[in-house]
């Protein structure tokens, strides 16, 4: 049985007057990856920076990696990684110089070997050497990824990572996403693409209104939408006909 690497209880977060969170409890495993999905402005970005020790909670337990955040954050921040949802580059370094140069602040041993393997593993040898600042986005996305893996950690938190990019560099970025999972690392993804948490996650969480309002496998969240008519071939409801549809029960409450 996995045991969950990422826990929050009742976490809250306001800001000045708006409730932003209004109690999240969420469970995520080790392996695998995980969707948080919601509508813009639906805070998702805020959950990322709360569990990656950039912001601090009003209220609640979040427990990362077996790390209370309260008692151990330099723990956790030494098993994350986070990727933003703009590239956080040096456009004028090489592509192997950003490598190294985040290799070093780390503090490992061998920068250069380090640099290779990454450039290896994400099939980077043709642009390795040339300024990052002439890459096109999915490459500029692929090494950004790239250096969140230096020094291996157990978590990558992806902010909305596809935010941006034209259909061909989303599809690289899925493929790098899924070979991640494959590898054994912990991915937990926000998104308002339902399409990407259709094609990338084990578990979806839905996020509206300030709380989780559905958590599940997307077959589970099938489940939640009324049987299909069954004509002459019975149809599968879509990712966003669920969504649509647990918003729509929850806002008639």
């Amino acid at each position: 049985m996995k045991k969950n690497i990422i826990q929050l209880k009742g976490v809250k977060k306001s800001y000045k007057n708006v409730e932003v969170l209004k109690g999240i409890d969420l469970e995520v495993e080790q392996g695998g990856i995980f969707a948080l999905l919601g509508s813009n402005g639906a805070g998702k970005t805020t959950i990322i920076r709360i569990m990656a020790t950039l912001l601090k909670a009003d209220a609640g337990s979040v427990l990362i990696n077996g790390f209370d955040i309260e008692k151990k954050p330099g723990n956790i921040r030494g098993s994350i990684s986070l990727t933003g949802q703009f590239a956080a580059i040096d456009e004028v370094l090489t592509g192997r110089e950003n490598l190294q140069m985040i290799a070093k602040l780390r503090h490992l041993k061998n920068p250069k070997q380090v640099a290779d393997e990454l450039i290896n593993r994400f099939a980077m040898s043709e642009a390795a050497d040339r300024r990052v600042g002439t890459y096109s986005g999915g490459m500029k996305r692929r090494i950004d990824i790239a250096m969140s893996l230096v020094g291996n950690p157990k978590i990558i938190f992806l902010d909305e990572p596809t935010t941006g990019l034209d259909p061909e560099a989303r599809l690289e970025v899925w493929k790098i996403v899924k070979e991640l999972a494959a590898a054994g690392t912990t991915v937990f993804l926000t998104t308002q693409y339902l399409e990407e948490s259709e094609q990338l996650a084990d578990k979806i969480a839905i996020l509206h209104g300030g709380k989780i309002i559905a958590l599940d496998t997307l077959e589970g969240l099938k489940k939640l939408f009324p049987p299909a008519k069954v004509e002459y071939v019975e149809k599968q409801p879509t990712l966003e006909e669920i969504f649509l549809t647990i918003i729509g029960k929850k806002e008639e409450k």
